[in-house]
This record gives structure tokens, C-alpha cells and sequence, in this order.
């Protein structure tokens, strides 16, 4: 089996962590590809970087399908582009916000988010929402952390998101938290010892959903929401994005 993971921003450092992150829980046989776009947002901090990060994770999943890929992790927790992904692959692609939400429903009553900046509380509220998943969070906190803040060796970042999340259980009555972010995937094992509670990186949890669908022999259905999309010329800079038209 063959799962590339794409860190939809073009950190490479985020990206070796977020790869070490999916090898740790990968089945035996799971080969794993992580990889940067050549193209979008050092980091995703809002609406404006996610439109450009998606770019990045279609050409990626576009080039996935060529290279026979059998599924996909997109490694940002919000997600971009993971409609359109969905669109263009045979093989399941995962969100690691969906991820991390599906797997906290299983693990206890309610999660708590801990996450960066403060203004991307809107778009984690927007896919609490689409998700179905409002019953269960707890609460969204925000440590206001710049994303490549994590990346910096000897930074706070650590303990203020260990934090953030020992609230979330003491406050919030979560009963596991979600690290809203992928660069926070090598915190897991600590945070959960340090809070008493699961903590849930999505990044693993997208590989073994993953896994799971690619064995049961599933793949994304082409029946409606999520039919190829439909051949037409495109303008431009995007001329070679055109349905129909693979590179």
C-alpha cells in the first residue's frame, strides 16, 4: 500500500515531522510519501493561504494518481482542498481535522481543539460545523501561536500548547483534545501523559483510516458529490489544471 502525505504548506522541516509522524503508525507494507507542494504558503494562517495551499494539494494528489498512489493524507487541519482532492483520486483521501474529529468521537464524550492563531478559530468553528461535530466539541482554544513558531527549536511553543490543552480537560470537561495543527504531531505521546487524556494528532490518525478503506477495498465514490470534475478549457496559469487535460 502506497499513501502519500501532503503538507499542504512548503515547510520541508514540517514536513519530515509530519512524515515521521505517519512512519511511526504505518502498518507493515505501508509505504509512505511525504511530501511539500513546489508551489503555495510557507504556512496556512487563514482563508487567503488555504486557497493557495489547495493549488498545491491538487497538483500533488494529481501526481499521486500517476505515480499509483492508493491514498492520501492532506496534513492541515483545515483541510484545504480536500473536495476538490477528492474529486481527482480513485483511493480515499483524508483530512487530518476530519481524522482527528472522527477518531475523538470514538475515544469519549467530547473533544477540545487546541490550535495557533487566534484568527483561524473561525475556520476550525466552520469545520466543527460541516463535520457534524458540534455535540461533541467542547470548547476551541487558541494559543496564538505563529505556525512556524513550532518549528523553532527552544520556543515556548511547547509548553503553551500542553497548556492550553491540560484547560481543556481541567475547564472545557474534555475528555481528549485534538492538536490543531500538524506541526504539532510529535507533541502527542508527551501530551497525553502530561494531561491524563488522549491526545489525538490527526496526521496518524488519517493513516490508519487510510489504511482501514484502502484493505476493506474502498475507494471514493464517482456517483455524485464527488464525480471527477467535468472537461473544460481552463485560462491561463491554470490552463494545465483543466479537466481532461493531465500533465
Amino acid at each position: 500500500m502506497k499513501i502519500k502525505v501532503i503538507n499542504p504548506n512548503t515547510t520541508w522541516s514540517m514536513t519530515e515531522k509530519i512524515g515521521a509522524a505517519a512512519r511511526d503508525v504505518a502498518a507493515a507494507g505501508t509505504e509512505i510519501v511525504a511530501v511539500s507542494p513546489q508551489m503555495g504558503p510557507v504556512s496556512i494562517e487563514g482563508h487567503y493561504d488555504e486557497a493557495f495551499a489547495a493549488i498545491g494539494v491538487i497538483d500533488e494528489v494529481l501526481k499521486g494518481e500517476a505515480e499509483g498512489c492508493d491514498g492520501y493524507v492532506v496534513a492541515c487541519f483545515g483541510d484545504p482542498g480536500l473536495g476538490a482532492a477528492r474529486e481527482i483520486a480513485k483511493g480515499p483521501v483524508i483530512g487530518i481535522a476530519e481524522a482527528a474529529m472522527h477518531a475523538a468521537s470514538f475515544l469519549g464524550g467530547g473533544f477540545s481543539i487546541v490550535s495557533t492563531l487566534e484568527r483561524s478559530r473561525p475556520l476550525m468553528e466552520h469545520l466543527v460545523t460541516a463535520y457534524g461535530m458540534t455535540h461533541q466539541c467542547r470548547s476551541i482554544r487558541m494559543t496564538d501561536l505563529p505556525v512556524l513558531d513550532l518549528e523553532v527549536e527552544g520556543s515556548n511553543a511547547e509548553a503553551l500548547v500542553l497548556e492550553e490543552c491540560r484547560k481543556a480537560v481541567e475547564e472545557d470537561g474534555a475528555d481528549c483534545v485534538l492538536l490543531g495543527c500538524a506541526g504539532m504531531a510529535d507533541l502527542t505521546a508527551r501530551i497525553s501523559r502530561e494531561i491524563g487524556a488522549p491526545a489525538v494528532d490527526g496526521v496518524a490518525a488519517g493513516v490508519k483510516f487510510v489504511e482501514s478503506l484502502v484493505a476493506l477495498g474502498l475507494g471514493t465514490s464517482k456517483r455524485h458529490g464527488y464525480a471527477a470534475p467535468l472537461a473544460k478549457p481552463y485560462e491561463g496559469a491554470f490552463s494545465a489544471y483543466a479537466p481532461g487535460n493531465r500533465r
